[in-house]
């Protein structure tokens, strides 16, 4: 018997706010909510924004005035959708207007005069060039004379050609909500979104705990780039050209497995599986196919899949538009046909396009097998069946689509059909795309759709695309399109690509629906997430709704298992409300436990047969089943 992967929390933050109860998604389709939906959503974006804050029970914005909560919308509404989705890049970031740059300069003296100056002594190049003639001075300081032509490089800037990104809303300030000194961007983000997951699921983490044994809790997360800003990879590199110490904390928090190990140390408290594999842009799948392949083992019980990257700096920047892989302004003008461009359209998928736009995220879910979902009352959100990972074959460019894209595709689809049905994936699935936003994905990816519904007797196939709303994340772009697919579940609200006029001419779309306006759809039963990353890093993952999954565990677990589920549930969604609540009037309780119950060499006791860690409720049993009985 293979356990079911439930999801059961959902946390974190991208350019369209928390993750959590909804709150992106909803930003994303704001325009098709219900009033009461709507409200909440500006209240809780209100609060992520620090806009508005709850004081003493009573909401006030910056000035200390009482504001109501139907109220928000008319007074800061602007504000808020300006400050959320993609928009021109802010300058906590960088100034897209005025990039630092080093300038080259190479001196010649004029009139054959020779180049003269002064400065301290320690401040000389180290040899000091054999055409200088060093005079000493007082003050330890020197007379310099240069004969020949002196090579400088100075402070400049120049202006960027790629200005919008899917930055976190404007005003959220992780940093704030705990003590992060020195710790990168990614990792304040992180410890927001761990948080967020896991009061998002209305269980105590330490029930959670209690409930399995300790080796069967497991972390799945990672970064691509890791750290890039000053405090991690970024400021290591950087130091060195610019005179600057590098800091003993540079590289370690640098790491792409940092997520992972901020996870478990701070948050959690885990000694269970500890795992980090990076598959470029589809990272997030990659580590829940680890998680999901882990579950239905039998090897771990809980997990917290995630992924994180907050890799908006100018290298990156640079580094993706040198590529030709960014939309930048030329491009967009030509688009458009003006002088002005639109920031917050430069994501276009499956449109007339001319680059991705790069976005900032952390995304998590937290799985546990069907089993501990019944036990505990846990809340379900959905559930994956099973995630595929196939490569491209032999490639001549390495950042180009390849074939592997159709296995993974074709497989997910077949699952599903082999569980639900063909009339349920027929009729009642969707595909939550890659949708990059090059002219390249755009007849690639549609191409494989189309063909893999032509295969499977599929016509009208729904197709969203997050990345029109958040940018390409990296590392977190396919959490955002899990986020997407369960918000699809929670409200059947299908977000159209409103960033394009059109489809475009040479997207294959026969048997495709690719909206360009929001559409309420009938209740779906499968999400299939598709991620493409750069070497042959394609990954597909099926999800089935939380009305299917809740069906799946009564045939398993029988009615009295279901009922003694609904009873224990009800004690769970009363938490989870609550949390919502104080979420959504920015009340987050970052859970930030640095030294907090420390183990110890003391706290482990062993035996041959179990080992017993302090902390937690049950012991960890050792192998002691040969596995290899056949062979020995």
């Amino acid at each position: 018997m293979t356990a079911l992967p439930v999801i059961v929390g959902m946390g974190g933050i991208n350019a369209a706010g928390r993750t959590s109860f909804h709150q992106g998604y909803r930003r994303i389709v704001l325009d098709s909510l219900d009033a009461k939906a709507r409200q909440e959503t500006f209240l809780g974006l209100a609060t992520l924004m620090n806009l508005v804050t709850l004081t003493e029970g009573v909401l006030k914005d910056a000035q200390g005035n009482t504001i109501a909560e139907s109220d928000i919308e008319a007074k800061f509404g602007e504000q808020i959708l300006a400050g959320t989705l993609i928009r021109k890049i802010e300058k906590n970031h960088f100034d897209v207007d005025a990039t630092p740059w080093q300038q080259k300069m190479t001196l010649t003296a004029s009139d054959e005069q020779q180049i003269v100056f002064e400065t301290r002594r320690r401040d000389l190049p180290t040899p000091v060039p054999s055409a200088w003639q060093v005079e000493e001075l007082t003050d330890k300081k020197v007379k310099v004379t240069i004969s020949a032509d002196l090579a400088i490089k100075h402070d400049s800037t120049r202006d960027n050609p790629i200005k919008a990104a899917g930055q976190l809303p404007s005003g959220f300030e992780p940093s704030a909500m705990y003590n992060s000194r020195y710790q990168p961007r990614g990792l304040q983000a992180t410890i927001f979104a761990a948080t967020d997951a896991i009061r998002s699921t209305g269980l105590a983490w330490q029930q959670v705990m209690n409930s399995v044994e300790p080796d069967q809790i497991g972390t799945y997360s990672a970064s691509v780039a890791g750290q890039v800003d000053d405090e991690g990879f970024g400021g290591l590199i950087r130091a060195r050209q610019q005179g600057d110490r590098v800091s003993t904390k540079q590289l370690a928090l640098g790491l792409n497995t940092m997520s992972t190990d901020f996870i478990n140390a701070y948050v959690t408290g885990n000694v269970g599986t500890t795992f980090t594999t990076s598959g470029a842009c589809a990272t997030f799948l990659y580590n829940l196919r680890a998680a999901v392949n882990d579950i239905q083992a039998g090897r771990t019980r809980v997990a917290i899949v995630a992924s994180v990257e907050c890799a908006i700096t100018p290298e990156i920047v640079e580094g993706f538009g040198n590529m030709s892989a960014l939309a930048n302004e030329e491009g967009l003008k030509r688009l458009d046909n003006t002088d002005v461009v639109d920031h917050r359209r430069t994501s276009r998928p499956f449109g007339e396009n001319c680059g991705f736009t790069i976005g900032e995220a952390a995304q998590f879910i937290i799985l546990v097998d069907d089993a501990l979902a019944i036990e505990l009352g846990a809340n379900v959100l959905g559930s994956v069946a099973d995630v595929y990972t196939n490569a491209d074959g032999i490639k001549k460019s390495i950042t180009a689509p390849g074939p592997g894209n159709y296995i993974t595709m074709a497989k997910s689809v077949a699952l599903a059909k082999s569980i639900v049905g063909a009339e349920a994936v027929q009729q009642r699935s969707f595909i939550l795309a890659h949708g990059s936003s090059t002219p390249q994905n755009r007849v690639t990816e549609s191409l494989i759709y189309d063909r893999v519904a032509n295969s499977f007797d599929i016509t009208d196939w729904p197709v969203a695309a997050p990345k029109a709303f958040v940018g390409h994340t990296i590392g977190p772009a396919s959490g955002d399109q899990v986020a997407m697919a369960l918000g699809i579940f929670a409200h059947n609200i299908m977000p159209g690509i409103t960033t394009i006029d059109k489809v475009a001419d040479d997207v294959h779309d026969e048997r495709l629906n690719i909206a360009t306006e929001h559409w309420h759809c009938q209740a779906m039963d499968v999400a299939f997430i598709n991620s493409k990353g750069f070497g042959g890093n394609n990954a597909t993952a099926t999800l089935f709704s939380p009305a299917v999954t809740l069906a799946m565990m009564e045939k398993r677990h029988g009615s009295d298992g279901m009922a003694n589920y609904r009873d224990k549930n009800v004690l769970v969604e009363q938490a989870r409300a609550k949390y919502q609540a104080q979420a959504d009037n920015g009340e987050f309780q970052i859970i930030y436990r640095f030294g907090d119950g420390t183990l110890m060499d003391d706290d482990v006791s062993l035996t041959d047969e179990n080992i017993t860690v302090t902390g937690f409720a049950n012991k960890i049993v050792l192998p002691t089943v040969n596995p290899f009985n056949d062979m020995v």
